[in-house]
């Protein structure tokens, strides 16, 4: 195997078995050609498994199962680096984590700062939704949570339990990353937030 083989799989071991990647996430070890060859070969060997157009994951395996499907949330991460687009998640999914809804979607669905469109991708499904509402740089999941959530929910729909239930899941950061979003918000969403970092306050 080549050298270059050999760096991507101590990057991939380092990272663990469910891992998805793209070759972006190596370009650091060699020349494109060279990381799509030594990718190639790695898959062919059965180190990795290639789950798409540019995917590949280190898949987990199951003592009774075998070789299982990776997980959406990581499918979903790699995507978002292949495109350069932001996800979060989908407002059901966000408004669900925080206890706000029962609804959960039927298929593994997630915001994006990008065009809509479904993968299938190593045996799942995936929906990337085009949000309305801003996916955030450089913020958590949780920041980006509420922000979907919010847009989800809507403005008549968020009173003051649920605005204490937003304040005890976000820390400092997240509160920071959230006031400073405010412009790119609608005006109803960004008074949304300095109630929040009030109720955090009080």
């Amino acid at each position: 195997m080549s050298a270059v083989a050999d760096q991507i799989m101590r990057r991939v071991r380092g990272k663990g078995r469910g891992w998805v990647f793209t070759p972006k996430n190596f370009v650091d070890l060699g020349t494109r050609g060279s990381i799509d060859m030594a990718l190639s070969r790695l898959a062919h060997a059965g180190s990795i498994r290639r789950i798409g157009r540019g995917l590949y994951d280190y898949p987990r395996q199951h003592d009774c199962l075998g070789t299982l499907s990776p997980d959406p949330a990581t499918i979903a991460q790699a995507v978002s680096a292949q495109t350069g687009d932001k996800i979060a998640p989908s407002g059901a999914a966000a408004s669900n984590s925080f206890g706000l809804s029962t609804q959960v979607p039927a298929r593994a669905t997630y915001a994006t700062s990008g065009r809509s469109r479904v993968r299938e991708v190593g045996g799942r499904s995936v929906t990337l939704r085009h949000s309305r509402a801003p996916v955030l740089d450089n913020a958590s999941d949780i920041a980006n949570a509420v922000v979907q959530a919010l847009a989800h929910l809507g403005r008549d729909q968020i009173d003051g339990d649920k605005i204490h239930q937003f304040a005890a899941r976000l820390d400092g950061k997240d509160m920071s990353d959230l006031v400073r979003a405010r412009a790119r918000m609608t005006g109803w969403m960004g008074d949304v937030v300095l109630k929040i970092a009030a109720a955090r306050q009080g």
